[in-house]
């Protein structure tokens, strides 16, 4: 028997006989997560020849994230090489703390680590890979909350050849199409506020809704909901393609992608996706405001608007949706990363898992902090969208239209409503990602 299936046999025996503890580590919960991984017979037990297979397939991960932090290539990881490793995916560590991660792998009192001293320590260490934190903290595939303005999420290496990758972004366009039907009459009502509500036609929540219904029927609640949920798969898939492009040519020499590349490349590929699918954005609004018998439906409304004003009209607002990427996904983006790493410094002990309540908890107040910068914005866009629908309604330009506001009705006029636009933040996140588990387990894709 060679000496790697020795050694793993060795292991085997250890695992039936219950005797783990020479390993240092806690037995029950260690011979759960071996069974789940390495049980390809799905019999809750493991053979000797499916415990080597997990062994084996286990080493050669580690393998992968030895050679990755080994920066200088010198078979040896020192505390500069985890601390800048660590910051390539986003988490920032002091010298103190990667020293003291050093030194709780470091087996020989040298201030390095060698793959032998790697791989005895994380054998059966379920937080085995650095990508774990990409892995687990995913925030724009997962969470749906009707606006697309946030940073594409990284996939790691191992989910890219494997096309674990597709099957995540068809899950989480499942996920918001659910998520935004679910939440659509709240959107509705937003864009309805948005548009017609001023100090001189205050409209409630309540009146809103029954004037909507009035109008025409509980139906009506849903208007726009259509193309806002077509649009999602063009736009995931430009968005995907354009930011993995974008990072390229961001980054030196193929290297890891800082935080500042990271933004600018989310931030371009957001522009280009919305670029691409603005035309839908302008529809949804005009759908979203019709009433009842003004279009029959989404091609009798680009038809009409295409006679009625020409191409241009369908690129209304374009520079301040444009505009609203920045602050909405720059403050996403640092609020999330503040969020993940105050979690994983503190509480990341065996997993760089959050578990669901802290992902949804960050996701939300990140989103909702991104979407309270740059909602005037996204009010000053939606009314000019929707200006040559409206009777009377004068066109004009962003900043004599930001300048009308607030003569009119001041700075919170630019915040007409945002409580509805609040208050689907936290049902779209939950729907979403109870959607997006379920389509992630249909479609083979284990935790």
């Amino acid at each position: 028997m060679t000496t790697l299936g020795g050694s793993i046999f060795k292991v085997y025996l250890d695992v039936r006989t219950n005797s783990l503890e020479s390993y240092g580590l806690c037995f029950v919960p260690l011979l759960q997560k071996i069974v789940s991984s390495g049980d390809s017979d799905k019999n809750e037990g493991l053979d000797f020849e499916e415990f080597s297979k997990y062994l084996k397939e286990h080493e050669k991960k580690l393998k992968l994230t030895f050679k990755s932090l080994d920066k200088n290539q010198d078979g040896r990881i020192d505390a500069k090489e985890i601390q800048q490793s660590l910051k390539d995916i986003g988490v920032n560590l002091t010298d103190r703390d990667a020293e003291k991660i050093l030194n709780s792998i470091d087996a020989d009192g040298t201030m390095s680590v060698d793959w032998n001293e790697w791989r005895e320590h994380f054998l059966f260490n379920p937080a085995n890979n650095l990508q774990e934190i990409i892995r687990y903290w995913k925030h724009s595939t997962v969470l749906d909350i009707g606006d697309s303005l946030t940073i594409p999420d990284e996939f790691t290496e191992e989910e890219k050849t494997t096309g674990v990758w597709w099957r995540q972004l068809v899950s989480g366009g499942a996920a918001g199409v659910v998520s935004r039907t679910g939440t659509a009459p709240l959107d509705r009502m937003k864009v309805f506020m948005q548009v017609h509500s001023s100090k001189s036609n205050k409209i409630s929540l309540v009146g809103g809704f029954k004037q909507m219904i009035k109008e025409g029927g509980v139906a009506s609640l849903w208007r726009g909901n259509g193309v806002n949920v077509i649009k999602i798969a063009p736009e995931t898939a430009i968005k995907f393609m354009a930011y993995e492009q974008y990072k390229k040519l961001l980054t030196k020499d193929g290297g890891k992608i800082q935080s500042h590349e990271r933004f600018m490349a989310g931030s371009l590929a957001g522009a280009t996706a919305q670029t691409a699918i603005y035309p839908m954005e302008v529809m949804k609004t005009r759908l979203t405001l019709r009433k009842t018998g003004q279009y029959s439906g989404m091609f009798d409304c680009a038809k009409k608007i295409l006679k009625k004003e020409g191409v241009k009209a369908f690129y209304k607002g374009y520079v301040p949706n444009i505009l609203g990427i920045i602050p909405y996904a720059g403050i996403d983006l640092a609020v999330y990363e503040t969020l993940k790493n105050a979690w994983l410094s503190k509480y990341a002990k065996d997993t760089a898992n959050p578990g669901v309540l802290v992902l949804l908890g960050c996701g939300t107040i990140s989103s909702t902090c991104g979407q309270l910068a740059s909602y005037p914005l996204a009010l000053v866009r939606t009314r000019m969208q929707a200006q040559a629908s409206m009777a009377g309604s004068e066109q004009v330009s962003m900043s004599k239209l930001v300048k009308k506001i607030m003569q009119k009705e001041g700075f919170f006029g630019l915040y007409r409503g945002i409580l509805p636009n609040f208050m689907k933040v936290i049902p779209a996140v939950s729907i979403s990602y109870v959607v997006y588990e379920y389509m992630r387990s249909g479609l083979g894709i284990s935790k």
